[in-house]
């Protein structure tokens, strides 16, 4: 027993000395130190969940395969686009942005685009089945969660019925948002001639394994390549919370712009099949023409992207802003970079409110953003606390001049492991639109008072710092 006792504790200290050095290797030096930590004290325990979930790595093919899409995406970009691509007329400050959204997620901005800002649930999928029922040639819908219940039921039959008169109609859901309700009733929609995949599932070994939690929490639907869905809602009823109604965002989008969306779909498909639909170019990017004003560009992020390329955009934007922020988001535990670039806008008398949820689906989650707060507040950031629904909108609007509508959320989640998706906007009218939506959140929130906040409990700031943990191991 002695001897298989020392030999025991020999591993552990191998354990501790090897992943010593393995661990910093282009990691953040919070998450360093945390996996560090429980590994010093768990060592077995902790170089398992290490090799679970401590590295955001794809596999190799997915690799070069993201490598080949962005090449072709940069090589179709003037055939698909011409005349629509265009600069952005913005101040000198944003200029920089601008250009690293497009060295960072492939898509360059193009003019002719009409958006329509749609905040009423059941109104959002109205309008969806009803552009599912006028389609002619394809239906691509790709959502976090798809579920079978009443709204998804709602969608898959007006699916069902666009693929009984000809029209190619596919489906992508995330392999764990969407895994139980397409394992009880895909064979059902695939046998009606729909389509039906999901993206990452999970895989612990194989040339396609990757790191358990990576997601696709994407939410895009184009019809036919000339309508576009994008923003924060899945495909499943309002109160799937229990006790919580989400409330969200969706933009409907026609013009230009609609064709990167459709990018980001195939390339997402492409990942699962190795494959291309057989419709052609023209059918799957069809050139049309320009619906409206709106200059737009795509901003594609996850793992297989330039690390964490929407934060990086997000605090150049605020680094530019010269009057007003306004962030939305459910969830808000971003790095310490975001949150200096909110301090110092703040600091330099830039109006920064931040939006979030009064009550959250995930309170863990949500005790870990509260951590966040002092700072913030001492910095002169406005906090609002929304007890309207649960606040599921995830979008920003910078100045007057910059909106940004999309699935991903202020976190280190989003940012750096999820496949997630925005849009920027650089119309003032889409702005405008977008800062009335979020001056009716405002209305409907409660203000964080920073000396109230600075008297809460001694056991509420422990839990609050406890939580924050749980994030910094990302």
């Amino acid at each position: 027993m002695s001897t298989w006792g020392a030999l025991y504790i020999a591993s552990e200290w191998v354990v501790r000395l090897v992943m010593l050095f393995y661990v910093p290797q282009r990691r953040d030096p919070a998450a360093a130190r945390a996996w560090l930590l429980l590994i010093f004290f768990l060592p077995w325990v902790g170089v398992v969940l290490y090799a679970i979930v401590g590295r955001a790595y794809l596999p190799r093919a997915r690799l070069e395969m993201q490598l080949t899409v962005s090449k072709l995406i940069r090589q179709l970009q003037p055939r698909i686009l011409g005349h629509a691509l265009a600069e952005p007329d913005l101040p000198a400050q944003y200029q920089p942005a601008v250009k690293l959204t497009q060295a960072l997620g492939d898509f360059a901005a193009c003019r002719g685009n009409r958006f329509e800002l749609i905040t009423d649930y059941q109104g959002a999928i109205d309008r969806l089945v009803q552009d599912i029922e006028e389609a002619r040639r394809h239906a691509h819908l790709m959502y976090y969660i798809f579920r079978d219940d009443a709204t998804g039921q709602r969608v898959a039959a007006s699916l069902a019925r666009a693929a009984a008169r000809g029209v190619s109609c596919r489906v992508l859901g995330d392999g764990f948002g969407s895994w139980f309700s397409f394992r009880r009733w895909g064979r059902s929609l695939r046998a009606q001639g729909i389509e039906v995949r999901l993206l990452m599932p999970p895989r612990l070994w194989g040339p396609k394994a990757i790191r358990l939690d990576l997601r696709n929490h994407r939410k895009i639907a184009v019809i036919d390549g000339q309508v576009g869905y994008v923003g924060s809602q899945n495909i499943v009823d309002p109160d799937a919370n229990q006790r919580l109604t989400n409330e969200e965002l969706v933009a409907r989008v026609t013009g230009p712009v609609v064709r990167q969306l459709q990018a980001v779909f195939l390339a997402d498909r492409y990942y699962e099949t190795g494959e291309l639909p057989g419709e052609a170019y023209e059918e799957l990017l069809p050139l049309g023409q320009d619906s409206g004003t709106s200059l737009a560009q795509v901003l594609p992020s996850g793992p297989g992207y330039h690390r964490e390329n929407t934060q990086q955009i997000m605090i150049a934007l605020i680094h530019a802003a010269r009057s007003r922020v306004v962030l939305t988001t459910p969830y808000f535990m971003p790095d310490a970079s975001f949150l200096q670039a909110m301090r110092m806008a703040a600091e330099r008398g830039v109006e920064v409110h931040l939006i979030v949820s009064d009550r959250s689906n995930k309170p863990i989650v949500q005790l870990a953003q509260e951590s966040n707060y002092d700072g913030l507040l001492e910095a002169g950031v406005r906090i609002h606390r929304y007890f309207g629904n649960f606040l599921h909108a995830k979008h920003a609007t910078i100045d007057a001049d910059i909106a940004l509508i999309g699935s991903s959320n202020l976190d280190n989640r989003s940012f750096a492991l999820n496949n997630e998706v925005s849009v920027l906007v650089y119309d003032r009218a889409v702005v405008a639109d977008l800062a009335s939506i979020q001056a009716r959140y405002l209305a409907a929130s409660h203000t964080v008072d920073a000396a109230q906040w600075a008297r809460r409990s001694i056991g509420r700031k422990v839990l609050q710092n406890i939580a924050r943990l749980t994030d910094t191991l990302i």
